[in-house]
């Protein structure tokens, strides 16, 4: 028989001690949760990627739609631009135009070729100036037009320069302001005059 003193492993203890995991189960767990870590992080890492591709879609989308709109009016801007200059100008004529015009300006629609400006866009028509410094604008035909970065339409442009340029040459035109205008669309024939 046993004694209350030699103790049978139960009832002297009040909680039982919690077997303690190896090592190697510990450091199995670590790497595990180092694991799921980096892939929570590399999913993350991608659906931040997606959503900022998405974004930029998303705004090239409505660059584009805006752009194709804009394209659709600049005839009707035209034509305003036309009635205005050749009908006498009416209250209702000049609410229409400045409408128009105040409209596209706060969609980001800016206009460029004027008389004067330095020429880089194809030109419809070149005039011989033997004293010209360059090709200069001289007349506008037909107004280009931006939206943002994006051309929308060129310039209609004369121009006045010192000589017929060579067929390998580039075209003289009028397009923008400044040096920073570069040639965009088709080249037109020049005509002499």
């Amino acid at each position: 028989m046993r004694s209350a003193f030699q103790g049978d492993g139960g009832g002297t203890r009040s909680s039982p001690v919690p077997a303690r995991k190896p090592s190697s189960e510990l450091d199995q767990l670590r790497r595990l949760v180092q694991e799921r870590t980096a892939d929570l992080q590399r999913v993350k890492a991608e659906y931040d990627t997606y959503r900022k591709r998405v974004r930029r879609d998303r705004l090239a989308v409505r660059e584009i739609a805006a752009a194709n709109v804009v394209r659709a009016l600049l005839p009707v801007l035209d034509a305003t631009d036309r009635a205005c200059a050749n009908e006498p100008l009416t209250p209702g004529l000049r609410d229409i135009a400045d409408s128009l015009r105040e409209q596209l300006g706060s969609l980001g629609v800016t206009s460029f070729g004027e008389v004067g400006d330095r020429s880089t866009q194809p030109a419809t028509t070149h005039h011989v100036a033997p004293e010209a410094d360059g090709f200069v604008c001289s007349a506008v035909l037909r107004p280009g037009y931006r939206l943002g970065e994006n051309l929308l339409r060129p310039a209609t442009v004369e121009v006045t320069g010192s000589a017929q340029p060579t067929r390998s040459a580039p075209a003289p035109g009028c397009g923008g302001r400044g040096s920073s205008a570069r040639p965009v669309g088709p080249r037109l024939p020049l005509g002499r005059s």
